[in-house]
């Protein structure tokens, strides 16, 4: 009995120490296997401004870091992300080159590497469309680029995040025109990279979703909220005479009748990031229209309403850069659109031809769009090169 007795504590014991040894070895080796044992950046304290949406678009493998977001931002501007090392400014390109921060990271009509701000690739192809500003994307949950291909239903599974577009640029012909292993090595040529990288993602590894979700991550902070507009938002200020008429016009269908595809549903995006054939043609022959992407017939000639947001410095105009002064769109909307079988039923000036506004109520809605400039985020050193 006395055995016995002594016998089962000793089992009870050993057995749980046993359970606890497999356990910790289970856990260490676990570490081990990801190389982020203990591992814990800085949460990235994200300001949503006022009156802006809460639902954000950042997916759960990627959440936003400060080390996250500083390695996107280096890794953003560093032309090594084309595969090249060399020094001559025409073999190298980085993210930057097309998205400039003074232009609203759109490429800008006086960009002296885009004369006009028509892109064109390493390899010498045009870019098919003209540049869309990087700004509020972490709230756009309804796809990207023009037509919105890249969308999280896509059945490419390469076609369905921000991070998948980083690698997409590195490829395209009409951008990088390079390969992940191209771009992976170049980086590697910095030694700044390798600590960089561990504290972003808890091993000095680089690789190329590393370099895809550090740069997702800055782009995904890049938010502008902070215009005349918004501070009249907020009470802070108060527009002037003639741009409080503008806002009239750009907000109600009896004036310019914007609000339908600027307004961001109630919240001051000034865009619905959704799709519309706005009466630009009558003829359609453009193969990365939306309707390339659904095959709906009523996509035809639609394209996204991009943010007017810093309007005044992100010309050219229009899915093709067609326009490339403000008052060039505005006379547009005003007298120029064109009725097609697959114009958008929003467009409800189309059968006059326009918005018919007087050359008065035309600079009035110009002064408005004016106080969309966001002239903090244009020069915020958080967003600048960091080289």
């Amino acid at each position: 009995m006395r055995l016995y007795r002594c016998s089962f504590p000793a089992a009870l014991v050993f057995v749980c120490a046993l359970l606890l040894a497999a356990l910790l070895s289970g856990c260490k080796k676990n570490g081990e296997d990801e190389g982020t044992d203990g591992f814990a950046p800085t949460p990235y304290p994200l300001q949503i401004p006022k009156y802006f949406p809460t639902k954000l678009n950042i997916p759960a493998d990627n959440p936003l870091t400060v080390e996250g977001v500083e390695l996107g931002r280096y890794l953003f501007y560093d032309t090594r992300l084309c595969g090249y090392t060399g020094t001559c400014p025409d073999s190298m390109m980085s993210c930057a080159t097309c998205h400039d921060q003074a232009h609203g990271f759109d490429v800008g009509i006086d960009n002296p590497r885009f004369p006009g701000g028509v892109t064109y690739g390493l390899s010498g192809t045009p870019t098919p469309h003209s540049a869309l500003p990087l700004v509020n994307l972490v709230f756009n949950s309804e796809g990207y680029f023009w037509n919105g291909i890249i969308y999280e239903e896509n059945p490419n599974a390469a076609r369905r995040t921000l991070e998948n577009v980083v690698l997409m640029g590195i490829m395209a012909p009409h951008e990088m025109n390079s390969t992940a292993e191209r771009a992976v090595a170049a980086i590697k040529t910095d030694a700044r990279y390798p600590k960089m990288f561990e504290r972003a993602f808890g091993t000095p590894e680089i690789t190329i979703e590393r370099i895809e979700k550090a740069i997702a991550q800055f782009v995904r902070v890049l938010i502008s909220g902070n215009s005349r507009f918004d501070a009249y938002l907020r009470g802070e200020t108060q527009l002037s005479a003639q741009e409080l008429r503008g806002y009239v016009l750009f907000s109600t269908e009896e004036g310019a009748d914007c609000y339908h595809c600027h307004g961001g549903g109630g919240a001051p995006l000034f865009t619905t990031n959704l799709f519309y054939n706005n009466g630009l043609d009558a003829e359609f022959d453009d193969t990365r229209d939306r309707y390339s992407v659904t095959g709906n017939p009523k996509d035809i000639g639609a394209y996204r309403a991009p943010t007017l947001r810093n309007i005044m410095v992100s010309a050219p105009y229009m899915h093709d850069g067609r326009f490339k002064t403000l008052d060039e769109v505005l006379e547009f909307y005003n007298s120029g659109l064109v009725n097609s079988p697959y114009i958008h039923p929003l467009m409800h000036k189309v059968s006059e031809g326009g918005a018919s506004l007087t050359p008065s109520q035309i600079a009035d809605l110009k002064a408005f769009l004016q106080t969309l400039t966001d002239e903090e985020f244009l020069s915020k050193e958080e967003f600048s090169n960091p080289f």
